[in-house]
């Protein structure tokens, strides 16, 4: 069967297959009829700002609401706010319109339960199974059990309030200028509204959102104009949020750009002090650097290892019963406040420990190890497995020979995009290089690709 999920939703680009008003229109009958409850279901609908929004929600909308679904409409909307309002609301699924960090010509779908999670793998092949089999095709309400679509107007203040909570009552962000970058995208009224009501002084880039700028040099893919800004303003710390607002990257009052692995060094090595660190462990992927173990050893913390992907972050941390996981691509998440990456919630995590500690955010990372680490994605246009490229596979055996225990290397077809990614970390700066150029040479021979940086 037919696959159009991967490591997170399904995603392309907008109006060409599987991201196409047909597609939609079939996932949202797939959806409005799997998450029915005894009568219809109510399905809750986010988006980014992106210009097909437009075109993908309505297809949705139509496909939901003839399986007799009912379709309710929030706008542009954080992902992780659609899982704290599909929950809050004891709505029966949530969906997500976006493409989260790429370019405005692509577009996504993304699904939530219930209980604001993301689907699992078995969810998600249930609703290919009834995308592409034609097993609910003979599904028409008629008359009054057609489903019907309305908008909500109320649900950016909830979600706003929800955020403000995660944030302890007994802090304030009196006296701290704080430099947002909302990248064009899902987060440009949330993010300013939360950071001033708690008291900081907010200097706001990239808040204009027209269909077409979303992600443009800005935001969390290209954090460097934020932090510049940082420095520039005399902030305490910069935020740069993703189009969709599930991750987020920082700077330091310097201006030095921190990724994810730092915000769980930080808050990891703080609630490890504090003793309340569940299990003593962070949940990581496999993509995060070796230095966050480095970091939590000393302290009696351990990491667990995860694919790549939030959910799969998620999944691991409910079954350990974690608190605290993430990517070093900045999705973050704190399982007592949400259940996927919330790139607010996460700055603020971060502001409450700067606060409590009353260090400066370079200072905290200080405290936190870093391996060098090189990474590379290469375009290809098919993917077949590595194993069966053989130069490719000669090439990894002898750069794990050569790092042994004291590096790795990383090799993975994207999930969001048709590139391959490699990384490659360990002690010598130039060894990791060289072993980068090396499989990225094997990669593009293999493959026909050309090098993108």
């Amino acid at each position: 069967m037919k696959r159009i999920f991967g490591t997170d939703g399904i995603r392309g680009v907008a109006n060409i297959e599987p991201m196409t008003v047909e597609m939609a229109l079939r996932v949202g009958r797939a959806i409005g009829y799997l998450f029915r409850n005894s009568s219809k279901g109510r399905i809750i609908i986010g988006k980014d700002t992106r210009l097909s929004g437009y075109m993908l929600e309505a297809a949705l909308v139509a496909g939901i609401c003839s399986m007799g679904s009912d379709a309710i409409l929030l706008g542009p909307f954080p992902t992780p706010g659609i899982g704290f309002i599909t929950k809050d609301m004891r709505a029966d699924a949530g969906v997500v319109i976006s493409a989260s960090h790429n370019p405005y010509q692509d577009n996504g779908i993304k699904v939530f339960n219930r209980e604001g999670m993301k689907l699992s793998d078995e969810m998600e092949k249930e609703l290919e199974e009834l995308v592409f089999s034609g097993k609910i095709d003979h599904v028409r309400p008629t008359a009054t059990h057609i489903g019907k679509a309305y908008r909500v107007v109320d649900a950016l203040g909830r979600y706003i309030v929800h955020l403000k909570r995660t944030f302890p009552s007994g802090l304030s962000l009196d006296g701290i200028k704080i430099v947002i970058d909302c990248a064009h995208g899902a987060t440009y009224k949330v993010a300013p509204a939360v950071f001033s009501e708690l008291g900081a002084q907010v200097v706001v880039m990239n808040c204009a959102p027209d269909g077409t700028n979303i992600n443009r040099e800005c935001g969390a893919v290209y954090p460097q104009a934020m932090a510049s800004r940082v420095a520039k303003e005399g902030a305490h710390i910069g935020v740069a949020f993703d189009g969709d607002g599930d991750r987020a990257i920082l700077a330091d009052e310097d201006g030095r750009i921190l990724d994810g692995d730092y915000v769980l060094s930080i808050c990891g090595l703080d609630l490890l002090k504090s003793g309340t660190l569940p299990k003593r462990t962070v949940v990581a992927t496999v993509m995060s650097n070796m230095g966050l173990e480095f970091t939590l050893a000393p302290y009696q913390g351990r990491v667990l290892r995860t694919t790549v992907g939030d959910r799969y972050v998620f999944e691991e941390m409910e079954r350990e019963g974690c608190a605290l996981g993430g990517e070093a691509s900045g999705h973050v998440i704190f399982r007592d406040h949400a259940s996927t990456g919330d790139g607010i919630i996460t700055a603020l995590q971060v502001l409450k420990v700067m606060i409590k500690r009353n260090a400066s955010l370079s200072m905290l990372s200080r405290e936190v190890i870093r391996l060098p680490q090189v990474h590379r994605s290469l375009p290809v246009t098919r993917t077949p497995p590595l194993e069966s490229l053989p130069e490719v596979q000669r090439e990894l055996e002898w750069a794990r020979g050569v790092l042994r225990e004291k590096g790795r290397v990383l090799v993975r077809y994207s999930g969001t995009e048709p590139k391959v990614r490699i990384m490659v970390e360990g002690e010598d700066q130039g060894l990791i290089s060289h072993i980068l150029d090396r499989l990225s040479a094997a990669m593009s021979k293999s493959l026909g690709g050309e090098e993108m940086g």
